[in-house]
């Protein structure tokens, strides 16, 4: 190949990506010596935010971190103060919440798999391209993600940031009959959908590319037939496991000069990846029958190492999110009363659950009136990022040949195997490649 000196490569508007960042590459003679995932997005300082706070507000703030995955941050923050307040929640209130997270699942995955990813594999810039050749695939896309819609809506209220949780519970319960009508007239045809999905993306053509990281996600220590969504205990594919108490000794978040976010990093491991690759690895057993069967028909044996087929782990957990969130309706008690009462005392808790993008860590300490001292939140791409960096260097590394555009193109579809939630939601990534 011939070699360009000072040779950059800019792409201007990425969407499909959330939140705001910028690619470097540097390429010395045949080398890639360096891979930045610059993420330039001003901090937004949540963690500041909910020191002085009152411990029953992280759930309601916590969710504008993210309209994609409130759900996520809402829960993992109840856990969090739940267990500061030595409050046990009662098996309805912990179903519901397992239902309500069903409905952030399918509704992030049919968002990335249709709107953010296919686009990608099919050849096509945008979904409003791919729309025009693939209508019907489109609309089953979007059916998904109205199904999700509605879980959120009926439980938590809103689709967007719920407004229905609550440290201990909810404010209202859903009425058996407000579920049943849901199921029938939703989820059920939504499943129908989701198998279609997995058929559907199990056609697509993956670039031969593999990962090498240690595999981080929940793992159920209560049910081992249960897939991890709102609960567990972190382990790793190396046989590591932690109390989500023990996450910070295990976690080591540091600052790096590009990123305005924290590089997570596993104390004496090095990069790590967590997510849908992650939580399928460590969890395929746990997934239902129909689930399991869907992962075989779409080429998936139990472990998944290579980043572009997450597109397929992400249809299976849909099939997954929707089988069981039937089950659940099928077997729901109101609970009642719809919360616990959170008696604040100074203590520190502790939460963890699986945002669709991965695992999702929250600590607070408490003073003994309820006021929040000290906040941590460690999403899943601050972890991620070092293992994305050491990805692309390698997958650049193999396909220095291309042109600028190709590159450029393939980098970009690269990165959004990860789902990346910078702004934790991208509106363009700037690539840059110099070559000496």
């Amino acid at each position: 190949m011939t070699h360009r000196h000072d040779r950059a490569l800019h792409v201007a508007a990425l969407a499909r990506v959330e939140g705001e960042g910028a690619m470097h590459v540097q390429v010395d003679g045949d080398v890639v010596t360096d891979v930045r995932l610059d993420i330039y997005e001003p901090p937004r300082f949540f963690e500041a935010f909910l020191v002085g706070r009152g411990h029953h507000e992280p759930p309601d703030i916590t969710a504008r971190i993210c309209g994609i995955c409130p759900v996520a941050y809402q829960l993992s923050a109840c856990l969090a103060i739940e267990d500061a307040c030595g409050t046990p929640v009662s098996e309805p209130v912990a179903e519901l919440r397992r239902l309500l997270y069903c409905g952030e699942w399918v509704a992030s995955h049919a968002l990335h798999v249709y709107l953010l990813h296919a686009p990608d594999f099919l050849g096509y810039p945008n979904v409003v391209e791919l729309a025009r050749d693939h209508r019907a695939a489109v609309e089953r896309g979007l059916a998904l993600k109205q199904a999700g819609n509605a879980i959120l809506e009926l439980v938590g209220g809103r689709p967007i940031h719920p407004v229905n949780v609550r440290v201990g519970g909810f404010h209202r319960a859903p009425s058996p009959p407000e579920l049943r009508a849901l199921a029938r007239d939703v989820l059920r045809p939504a499943l129908d959908h989701a198998l279609a999905t997995a058929e559907w993306v199990a056609g697509f053509t993956f670039p031969d590319f593999t990962i090498d990281h240690e595999l981080l996600a929940l793992v159920d220590p209560v049910d081992p037939q249960r897939y991890p969504i709102d609960r567990g205990a972190p382990r790793t594919s190396a046989g590591r496991s932690f109390a989500v108490a023990e996450f910070e000794q295990h976690i080591v978040e540091t600052q790096v000069p590009h990123s305005t976010a924290l590089h997570g990093r596993l104390a004496g491991a090095g990069t790590y990846l967590t997510g849908p690759l992650a939580r399928y690895s460590l969890n395929h057993a746990r997934l239902s029958p129909l689930a399991r069967q869907a992962a075989a028909a779409a080429g998936l044996g139990e472990r998944c190492d290579n980043p572009f087929r997450s597109i397929v782990v992400r249809a299976v957990e849909m099939v997954y999110a929707l089988d069981e969130a039937l089950r659940l309706v099928e077997a729901y008690e109101p609970p009642d009363p719809p919360y616990e009462e959170a008696v604040p005392r100074a203590a520190t808790g502790w939460g963890a659950t699986e945002a669709p993008r991965g695992t999702l860590f929250h600590r607070y300490r408490l003073d003994a009136d309820g006021t929040i001292a000290t906040a941590r939140i460690v999403p899943p791409t601050a972890q991620n990022q070092p293992a994305i960096e050491a990805d692309l260097r390698r997958f650049v590394q193999d396909r220095l040949g291309l042109d600028d555009g190709r590159l450029t193109t393939e980098c970009e579809h690269a990165i959004r195997n990860y789902d990346p939630c910078i702004s934790c939601a991208t509106h363009f990534l700037d690539l840059t490649v110099e070559r000496r």
